[in-house]
């Protein structure tokens, strides 16, 4: 049990999406704990919530102004304790997420630090003098577009802020912040919680020196925050220090966790995955946006993992393939499948394959696809800003599906905070619940095999030398193997199988004598150690 992480299914709740209780239209913890007998029947091993902390909701929650408190759109502290209690009383761990490289600018640390440069918290935030002509002191941009610095009159200085204005980044180089956070943690570690999700972890230490990032000539997307290689603003050596201070923390309590999310992409996230993993007093684990992203192909997965095990032998990682932040991936890849559904169940066969951690998000186990919302539905700041090239993140927040008969598919009595259009509704859970053919019942399935097999709990991964588009590898553990393998196109596709196997579990292939027929978006789990060729 102490280590109930590494072969653990984390489900992600988006608290203002899953379950209104009190008519408002946001969901809130009460409703949480009202629908966890689905999560808990879907065979995951724990609930990961995104934020549900006090906030002024600027960027739905990821701008907290009160770290020990929960936000009266959700509920009380009453509720969260009920919601956690009944989590454990299903078996279910309970992760929270963390948003510490920045607070929100009405905490009450940063409306101190900002009214002068000699008040008791006039370091705990970043302050930068200006230029001689006025201008930010770099030329680090925000994620969300423009400079990632805000001028304040009354310190006639700026301050660093890597996401919206309104959250401005705390200051890691200063210990006091760093024995207030770790205080926070600790708040939530007595509350019970049994892990942590770590939002923008490698965005917590900036440059000393403010050294101006350099300029990136391989970007070519709408947004200017890709213009730079940020090797100054983020990404920092001196993160690994206050790491293992959060490592040693929850080595204080029995069974805890920490996974880090890594905002980058290509080599650098695989490099800092494996960096921020190594040995054992860094964090548990850690993922990054590889998987998040549009590439769709045998190599990209399988250079994915092979890269982080190369570099970090003893690491762990964790995958998945929709979240809060990204397109849905049944939609973000839809050109690749025959359909919706058949997308839906090979990709929950491929990921509840691959070794590590495992994290769906809600709405996932439905094959739920991304809502297409105009411009006056939108809340997201960066689609508010950039539309029509940037269409945020709204599309994939929108509200989970209960009932396809009941007002906004069974998620609230009144309009919610985001749309359910019909075409989200038509896969409500009560529509598959005893549908055999569902991707519902696909996903309970899978996740039942998954857990009778140690080889895909625990067993090591070896890739096999196939072309395009077919996925294989094997997993091996303790003397138990499978072989897997997954027809990434939606053209069907024939392999040579040599040796003495069967297929296993429910996979979705046929075996005829030495022929493993993969039908459009098939895979299989194949018994034994198997030779297959194209």
């Amino acid at each position: 049990m102490a280590e109930w992480w590494r072969d653990a299914v984390i489900y992600q709740i988006y608290p203002r999406s899953f379950q209104d209780s009190d008519g408002d239209g946001i969901g809130d913890l009460p409703g949480i704990t009202r629908r966890l007998d689905h999560v808990a029947g879907l065979g995951v091993d724990a609930i990961w919530l995104s934020p549900f902390f006090t906030s002024p909701q600027k960027d739905m929650g990821y701008d907290v102004s009160d770290y020990t408190d929960v936000d009266p759109l959700f509920g009380s502290m009453a509720d969260f304790d009920a919601m956690v209690a009944r989590a454990h009383e299903l078996g279910l761990k309970v992760i929270i997420d963390q948003v510490i490289s920045h607070s929100s600018d009405v905490h009450p640390w940063f409306e101190e630090s900002r009214q002068s440069r000699d008040n008791p918290k006039a370091d705990w935030y970043v302050w930068a003098d200006p230029k001689p002509d006025g201008t930010p002191p770099n030329n680090w941009p925000s994620v969300f577009g423009g400079p990632a610095w805000e001028w304040e009159p009354r310190r006639r200085q700026y301050y660093l802020h890597n996401f919206l204005i309104e959250q401005p980044d705390l200051n890691m180089w200063n210990p006091a912040v760093q024995d207030a956070l770790l205080d926070t943690m600790r708040f939530w570690l007595e509350r019970g919680v049994d892990g942590f999700r770590l939002d923008t972890v490698n965005y917590y230490f900036h440059d000393s020196e403010l050294r101006d990032n350099p300029p990136n000539p391989d970007h070519k997307g709408p947004e200017t925050y890709g213009f730079q290689r940020h090797i100054h603003s983020k990404n920092r050596p001196e993160n690994i220090a206050f790491l293992t201070r959060m490592r040693a923390l929850t080595d204080e309590y029995d069974a805890r966790m920490m996974v880090g999310e890594v905002g980058d992409g290509g080599q650098t996230a695989i490099d800092i995955m494996a960096e921020y993993t190594a040995g054992s007093d860094r964090l548990h684990m850690c993922y990054s946006f590889e998987m998040l992203s549009p590439e769709f192909t045998a190599a990209h997965f399988r250079h994915t993992i092979e890269g982080v095990h190369e570099h970090a032998p003893d690491s762990h990682s964790c995958w998945s393939f929709s979240n809060h932040d990204v397109v849905r991936h049944v939609s973000r890849w839809a050109r690749h499948a025959e359909s919706p559904d058949a997308l839906a169940r090979q990709s929950a066969a491929m990921l509840l394959s691959f070794p590590g951690t495992i994290c769906l998000y809600q709405g996932e186990e439905l094959g739920q696809t991304e809502t297409t919302l105009v411009y006056e539905e939108l809340t997201d700041p960066p689609a508010l800003r950039f539309w029509p090239e940037v269409k945020g993140r709204d599309g994939c927040r929108t509200p989970m599906v209960w009932d396809q008969g009941e007002p906004h598919a069974g998620f609230s009595d009144t309009t919610p905070w985001l749309p359910v259009k019909d075409e989200q509704a038509i896969r409500a859970v009560a529509h598959q619940q005893d549908q055999n053919d569902s991707v519902l019942t696909a996903y309970r399935a899978v996740l039942a095999f998954r857990k009778g097999s140690d080889a895909l709990r625990f067993g090591t991964a070896a890739f096999l030398d196939l072309p395009e588009p077919v996925l294989a590898f094997r997993r091996d553990h303790d003397g138990q193997t499978l072989t897997a393998a997954f027809n990434l196109s939606p053209t069907p596709r024939t392999l040579t199988v040599g040796g003495d196997t069967a297929l296993t579990g429910p996979s979705h292939a046929t075996l005829e004598g030495a022929r493993l027929l993969l039908p459009a978006n098939g895979f299989a789990w194949l018994t034994g150690t198997p030779t297959l060729s194209a």
